[in-house]
């Protein structure tokens, strides 16, 4: 996959989404930035943080996508992904459902995805260097470009949804002392039911990720 890194960049989820839209960039492909100002996070909120952590954005052909994965589970995937490499250089990190990075009680970090024509666009910011107030920092050495350049390598070969869903039910009981939203609610995720698509069953109700 190629990487396109620059010093800084308001959101690289937006630089690529308008890359890909005016065809000067194709998927696969990833743009990483060792600062952002204007980045998006999760139900329209920023994400800007300290130079050194991680602003990515990932294009894939929905087509190179597992054939078992729905597109409402792509930010379980995408994170999932994200969180068993960070395992192999010795993280403790977390995900919460369905797309947040946390260590302990703490977020440090996130996912969005966005679906243009037939490509996925994923953005991945995680604090690696320094932490807002209320937010956390990894608890490894790594640096940003490194990180983005081993993410980027596993897309060569890309484990199926069923393979990555049996590993998250057994780390889903990490959420269940935290919420979700759903239409703009808070739920708890306390009695929350994980099912096989990647979905939640709560109250009566069935969520999946919008993001």
């Amino acid at each position: 996959m190629e990487i396109h890194w620059f010093e800084s960049l308001e959101s690289t989820q937006s630089f690529l989404l308008e890359e890909l839209k005016a065809a000067r960039l194709s998927a696969p492909v990833c743009v990483g930035a060792s600062s952002q100002t204007i980045g998006k996070g999760s139900r329209g909120n920023s994400w800007i943080s300290a130079t050194g952590n991680l602003f990515i954005s990932v294009a894939l052909p929905r087509a190179s996508l597992p054939t078992d994965l729905r597109l409402e589970s792509s930010s379980i995937y995408m994170a999932f992904l994200m969180k068993e490499l960070l395992h192999s250089f010795g993280s403790k990190v977390w995900l919460k459902w369905p797309n947040d990075f946390y260590l302990g009680n703490k977020k440090i970090g996130g996912v969005i995805t966005n679906l243009i024509g037939d490509t996925l666009v994923c953005g991945i910011g995680i604090n690696l260097m320094e932490a807002p107030e209320d937010f956390g920092k990894i608890d490894i050495a790594i640096s940003a470009y490194d990180l983005t350049k081993a993410y980027s390598e596993l897309f060569i070969n890309l484990p199926s949804w069923k393979q990555i869903f049996s590993n998250y039910q057994i780390e889903f009981e990490n959420s269940r002392d935290f919420f979700t939203h759903n239409n703009n609610e808070k739920v708890a995720l306390e009695r929350a039911v994980l099912l096989e698509d990647g979905s939640l069953e709560c109250d009566g109700q069935r969520i999946f990720s919008l993001r």
